[in-house]
């Protein structure tokens, strides 16, 4: 009886060992905000748990490069955006996307409405208030020229960090660039009348591009494959609930941040959730024609240095609906 007693006892150790969750960790690009809100909603519904992992949610340092930290294998998966994954695979390092978080460009560059400014050429003789990366003029220069305005004329002012809507309110810069969801909310709620230049309705002088995705390395990609999928199934399932449950997505977002605005995560996810799948045949999903024709107007506006491989640069491999 003694034996047997030890055998069954040694035999439920072994079991607890096989069964042990997986540990992953995620680098978030940013403090939690609603483009995280699938990633929450898949932590606190117990989605990872039955997966078999378990999820550790990293904020990012001032000087952590989010691409650099999970291309070195120090973090497993983290939040980045198809703007940067690109130059960086050009340099060398070995990340691979494998969701798109949001279908399309959610961004826009937003005047104060009371100047009265029509269209993106009319930008021209007005301050842009930005942080000096080579992206926003290009951005910039392909609007106002391919809207008939003239480039040149436009002032560049570097405003660091601050409150944007509050700066561009009171008149330190003319115009900013903005993700919607954040301060379009934001100034909806504080009264500001803006007027937003959206990039998702001028495809044609900028090309669509998935901002923000989630990335892994190529080793992670192809060393454990099935935990990937393991966890993108999770992911995926939070992303799905939150497109269709914006309000109750919402509540679990501001039980994360609960010093954050309620009125404020829940229009923000609202406006959001719908945003999530979109056009797409599911959520995650990454079309080859984005990858390649960004690049390809990055490289002609200067922002790369040589032909990319869009077709490395992503997966749809891992998500359960490809399947």
């Amino acid at each position: 009886m003694r034996k047997i007693i030890i055998f069954t006892a040694v035999l439920m150790l072994l079991l607890s060992a096989n069964t042990a969750a997986e540990e992953v960790d995620f680098l978030l690009d940013w403090v939690p905000n609603t483009n995280h809100t699938g990633l929450f909603v898949a932590e606190e519904m117990g989605w990872f748990e039955q997966e078999n992992i378990k999820v550790n949610f990293i904020e990012p340092g001032s000087n952590m490069s989010v691409e650099q930290v999970v291309g070195a294998g120090k973090a497993d998966l983290g939040i980045s955006f198809q703007e940067w994954v690109t130059p960086a695979r050009i340099e060398g390092v070995p990340i691979i996307s494998i969701a798109a978080i949001i279908q399309h460009n959610t961004s826009g560059f937003a005047v104060l409405s009371e100047k009265n400014v029509e269209t993106p050429a009319d930008l021209s003789g007005l301050r842009y208030g930005g942080w000096g990366m080579p992206i926003e003029k290009a951005i910039i220069k392909s609007l106002v020229e391919g809207s008939g305005g003239e480039f040149s004329e436009v002032k560049f002012i570097n405003i660091g960090s601050g409150d944007l809507l509050a700066m561009l309110n009171s008149n330190k810069f003319d115009f900013t660039w903005i993700f919607y969801a954040v301060d379009g909310i934001q100034a909806e709620m504080r009264d500001i009348d803006i007027d937003i230049f959206m990039l998702e309705d001028y495809q044609e002088l900028v090309p669509d591009y998935y901002t923000p995705v989630i990335i892994t390395s190529e080793k992670m990609a192809a060393e454990k494959p099935q935990l990937l999928e393991k966890f993108m199934k999770a992911v995926s399932r939070g992303y799905i609930f939150a497109a269709e449950n914006p309000d109750k997505a919402a509540e679990i977002l501001y039980k994360k941040i609960p010093e954050s605005s309620r009125e404020f995560i829940v229009k923000s996810q609202n406006w959001l959730s719908p945003r999530y799948i979109d056009d797409a045949p599911y959520w995650g999903y990454q079309k080859l024609e984005i990858w390649k024709e960004f690049a390809d107007w990055m490289l002609e506006n200067d922002l790369i240095d040589e032909e990319f491989s869009a077709e490395k640069a992503f997966t749809n491999q891992f998500l359960p609906d490809s399947k």
